[in-house]
């Protein structure tokens, strides 16, 4: 059974500036025009619209262009102006758009995949577009000859992608909920590991390229950080569609199916959940678990279910386990199972949040955020965009930050260790599954 989840009253929730409405389908991306008061988006209905905010307020289309095929996703450049839109034919289609944004040129077609486009990146350093499809592969385009440049294939439909323009790796999620890193080279590519540690589809990934931490969310209810310390933090929403760090304020802001804006303080030293441990019977009281029929017929005993402290990871049966708990510090912000021992050793203090929750009051499929202006927008299948003023998002002295630095973390797997000293290349801990049972 599910947690229920209590929103919070806080005082730093988004603001609804600006709602704009007129596709006839769902909206499957949005992104803030830096340093205009624009938002662009892309529709199932197979629109492309360029929304500039006029002297009234409101937002109203200056560019309207239809496509073949329906938009499934997009990578828009600002500097360059140059726009790629993912469609549902497998086509990768580059626009340029005019200074004014008033005008829209095609500039190629990219024949990236035989299935949707789910998500891509434009490198400009590079000079390439990278695209995962639901074909099961992930491709690598340039786009000054428009040549396909490499190829690799997965076991099931790749769904969203993250790509460090510097080093050339690409962070793919999949449906079986693992993520691949590749090495991408102009000819050919390295698998440099795979991350496991979701129960569900990949739904969202953001890669923070300074301080080298991956984000994950997916369908299985959970964000995880990935990183030397394999640090967690968890959220008991629908399915995570959305993820983004705040380098500056040192905040991970995720957005789920069911509309809750949720706001992660990562500043805060974190803990490990730790692996879940497997005993035969209670590592409490000894009574026997249901499978373990010969200790159940010594004792003639009937065997119990068994469940797991979320705080320790000791395999305990439900009388060793009535107490629930918040543990913030180990990413639990809604009460979860513990043993007796654990729930009398957590103080008041440990169950302070270290994360608030909003209700952006529709569906969320995708996020994007301005924090140099405090924006947000979100869009949906609700065919609602919504632009808000995220008050979390607004930049302050730069105490935060520290020079970008590049080591060795990604050219060498073997040297990262997460979870209880396993390397990224070995199977997650069963902690990761947030089920309170």
């Amino acid at each position: 059974m599910a947690a229920e989840i209590h929103s919070r009253p806080q005082t730093s929730r988004p603001v609804l500036l600006n709602k704009i409405e007129g596709h006839q389908d769902a909206v499957n991306a949005a992104v803030l025009i830096p340093k205009e008061d624009g938002v662009i988006t892309v529709s199932e209905d197979r629109t492309i619209r360029v929304w500039l905010k006029r002297d009234s307020g409101q937002y109203w289309p200056s560019i309207y262009h239809m496509v073949s095929s329906a938009c499934s996703c997009m990578s828009y450049h600002h500097e360059s102006r140059r726009i790629f839109i993912g469609q549902d034919n497998g086509a990768v289609v580059e626009f340029l758009i005019s200074e004014d944004f008033n005008k829209m040129n095609h500039v190629k077609t990219y024949p990236a995949h035989q299935g949707r486009v789910s998500d891509m990146v434009f490198s400009l350093l590079s000079q390439w577009v990278v695209s995962t499809g639901h074909d099961k592969s992930v491709s690598w385009m340039c786009t000054q000859s428009g040549s396909m440049l490499g190829r690799h294939f997965f076991s099931s439909w790749a769904t969203c992608l993250q790509y460090d323009n510097d080093t050339r790796h690409a962070f793919v999620g999949d449906c079986s909920g693992q993520i691949t890193l590749l090495k991408l080279e102009r000819d050919t590519y390295s698998t440099i590991t795979t991350l496991k540690g979701h129960e569900g589809s990949i739904a969202a990934l953001w890669w923070e390229p300074v301080q080298r931490w991956l984000f994950s969310g997916a369908s299985d209810h959970s964000v995880i950080m990935w990183d030397i310390g394999g640090r967690q933090v968890h959220t008991r929403c629908e399915k995570v569609q959305a993820l983004r760090y705040l380098q500056l304020t040192s905040q991970l802001v995720s957005c789920s199916a069911d509309g809750a804006i949720t706001v992660w303080n990562m500043d805060t030293p974190r803990e490990e959940a730790p692996q879940w441990l497997e005993s035969d019977s209670c590592q409490k009281c000894e009574q026997p678990f249901f499978w373990n029929i010969k200790q159940m017929w010594d004792t003639k005993t009937l065997g119990l279910r068994q469940h797991h402290c979320r705080k320790c990871g000791k395999a305990i049966c439900g009388k060793c386990s009535s107490k629930r708990s918040t543990y913030p510090v180990m990413g639990f912000e809604f009460q979860v199972r513990m043993c007796d021992d654990c729930h009398s050793a957590i103080k008041d203090e440990d169950r302070t949040s270290l994360a608030t929750f909003h209700e952006g009051k529709h569906n969320i499929s995708h996020m994007d955020m301005d924090p140099a202006r405090g924006l947000m927008v979100t869009c949906g299948s609700d065919r609602i965009v919504k632009v808000m003023h995220a008050p979390h998002a607004c930049t302050y002295e730069q105490k935060h930050t520290r020079a970008p630095s590049r080591g060795s973390f990604i050219g060498h797997p073997a040297s990262v260790s997460v979870y209880h000293g396993h390397t990224l290349t070995q199977g997650p801990p069963s902690s990761v599954w947030v089920s309170p049972n």
